[in-house]
């Protein structure tokens, strides 16, 4: 037979999670109010600490009160173990499937052995991702995959469809990248769905920029690394794997 505490214990234990629930909407639906050119809110749940609730738009990370009175923009630190929560946890949502990305819809090429891999976001007039291109030529064992994303306006939908259509990609992009010769205007008509596809998939990921670097780890790095940074980086996600 139950006794009063053991019933107490069980009721509270049913009620959480419609407390959750019940906060969750108070808090989309005042903070839609207060807020009406807010973009749209992916997620909320609470947060580490007591009476916080994170609010997640987008890749974004948002803090707020159980009424959604009040919007916290900032870090959570928890000075007890010094992690930043904030980042863990933006870390974990910004992860991606390496092995699902379209590879088919990159252009290539590898160094070495090509054994370590990495998937990148870039726009053929992005001057961080020229600075990166060229910090990965000193990068051993490794295999790019370049997926161009025409963002910056003016001829980068052009430049991107004529390094994607040439007779060899690779060789267009760096060529293009690296050396500044400019890609050939293809005579013939060409698939170039690949381009429109990766634009979608830079939305889905909520890539805002570029270069955006992606791990085979799952992790990403926004903005350009040098060649030691990455190869810092490389590292880590081979440890991991081993």
């Amino acid at each position: 037979m139950l006794n009063l505490k053991t019933l107490a214990v069980a009721s509270l234990a049913a009620s959480l999670p419609l407390v959750a629930a019940a906060n969750e909407a108070v808090i989309r639906k005042s903070l839609g109010e207060k807020l009406p050119g807010m973009p749209k809110i992916e997620e909320v749940r609470q947060s580490a600490l007591p009476g916080l609730w994170e609010v997640r738009i987008g890749n974004e990370i948002r803090y707020t009160d159980p009424t959604g009175s009040y919007l916290v923009e900032g870090e959570l630190i928890d000075l007890r173990t010094r992690k930043n929560l904030t980042e863990e946890r933006l870390n974990k949502i910004n992860q991606v499937d390496f092995a699902a990305l379209p590879l088919k819809d990159a252009v290539v090429w590898k160094n070495g052995n090509g054994k370590r891999r990495i998937a990148v976001f870039a726009d053929p007039n992005c001057g961080y991702c020229k600075r990166f291109e060229r910090a990965l030529q000193d990068v051993k064992d490794i295999t790019v995959y370049t997926f161009l994303v025409p963002i910056l306006g003016g001829d980068s939908a052009e430049k991107a469809r004529s390094i994607w259509c040439a007779k060899d990609a690779t060789v267009s992009w760096q060529g293009w990248m690296l050396d500044g010769k400019a890609p050939v205007k293809p005579l013939a008509a060409c698939d170039d769905g690949a381009i429109e596809r990766n634009t979608a998939m830079m939305r889905r990921f909520h890539v805002n920029g570029t270069p955006a670097i992606f791990f085979e780890d799952g992790s990403r790095v926004p903005g350009a690394l040098g060649a030691e940074q990455l190869e810092k980086r490389l590292q880590a996600v081979s440890a991991t794997k081993s």
